[in-house]
C-alpha cells in the first residue's frame, strides 16, 4: 500500500508538471502567433510602399525617356515621387534637390542631360535592393515560425499523451489503494477472528484437561477405596 501510494503521488506530481508545460507550450504558440501577425503586417505595409515607389520611379524614367516629362507630374505616380523625395533618408541632399526641383518644375527639364534618369534609376535600384532584403527577412520569419510552431505542436502531442497517461494511472491506482486497503481490513478481521477462535480453543483445551485430571484423581480414588473394600 505505501508503495502504491507513493507511485500515486509521483503519477500527481507528473501530471501537473505535464499539464503546466502543455500550458506553456500553447502559450508559446499564442505569442509567437500574435507576434508573426504583427510582422506579416509591417511587412505587407513595407512592401506596398516599396512597390508603390518603384512603380513611380519606374513610370518617371519611362516618361523621361519619351520626353513625356510634363504629362508624368499630371500623374499620381508623380505625386508619389514627391513624397518620397521629401521623406527618403538614403537620398543626398543634392540628389533630393534636383529630383525636388524636376518634380516641381519638370516642363523644363531636358532629357539630354540624363541627371534626373540617373537619379531616379539609382534610387529605384537602392530600393529593390532594400525590398529584396526585407522580403527574405520575412520569408525567414516565416519559416523559423514555421518550425517554432512544428516544435511546440509536437510538444503538445507528447504532453497531451503523458497527460492522458497519468491521469489512467492516477485512477487505476486510487482503485488498487482502495481495494488493497478494504483486503487489508478484512485480512485484520479475519486475524482478530482467528486470534479469538485460538483463544477459546486453548481455554476450551485447559477446561478439558482439568476436568480429565478431575476425573482421574476421581476415578484413582475410587480404585484405592475399592481395592481396600476387597482386603476388608
Amino acid at each position: 500500500i505505501e508503495a502504491s501510494e507513493g507511485k500515486l503521488a509521483q503519477a500527481k506530481a507528473d501530471l501537473k508538471t505535464s499539464q503546466v508545460d502543455r500550458s506553456a507550450a500553447q502559450g508559446a504558440i499564442a505569442e509567437a502567433t500574435a507576434l508573426r501577425e504583427k510582422e506579416a503586417a509591417a511587412f505587407a505595409k513595407s512592401k506596398s510602399e516599396y512597390d508603390t515607389n518603384i512603380a513611380a520611379i519606374n513610370k518617371a524614367v519611362a516618361a523621361l525617356k519619351k520626353g513625356m516629362a510634363g504629362s508624368f507630374l499630371q500623374t499620381t505616380a508623380a505625386q508619389t515621387l514627391r513624397v518620397l523625395a521629401a521623406n527618403s533618408q538614403d537620398m543626398l541632399d543634392a540628389d533630393r534637390q534636383d529630383l525636388v526641383a524636376f518634380l516641381s518644375e519638370g516642363a523644363g527639364y531636358s532629357p539630354s542631360s540624363g541627371e534626373i534618369t540617373g537619379i531616379l534609376k539609382e534610387l529605384g535600384e537602392d530600393m529593390s535592393k532594400h525590398l529584396a532584403e526585407i522580403v527574405a527577412a520575412e520569408e525567414a520569419s516565416i519559416k523559423t515560425h514555421e518550425e517554432l510552431l512544428a516544435a511546440k505542436k509536437k510538444e503538445i502531442a507528447s504532453l497531451s499523451a503523458t497527460v492522458e497517461t497519468k491521469t489512467q494511472q492516477i485512477g487505476e491506482l486510487g482503485v488498487a489503494i482502495v481495494q488493497m486497503k478494504q483486503d487489508l481490513s478484512d485480512t485484520e478481521a479475519a486475524l482478530l477472528e482467528d486470534q479469538k477462535y485460538l483463544a477459546d480453543l486453548k481455554k476450551s483445551c485447559s477446561t478439558k484437561t482439568a476436568e480429565w485430571e478431575e476425573r482421574s484423581k476421581t476415578r484413582a480414588e475410587e480404585l484405592v477405596a475399592l481395592a481396600d473394600t476387597i482386603k476388608v
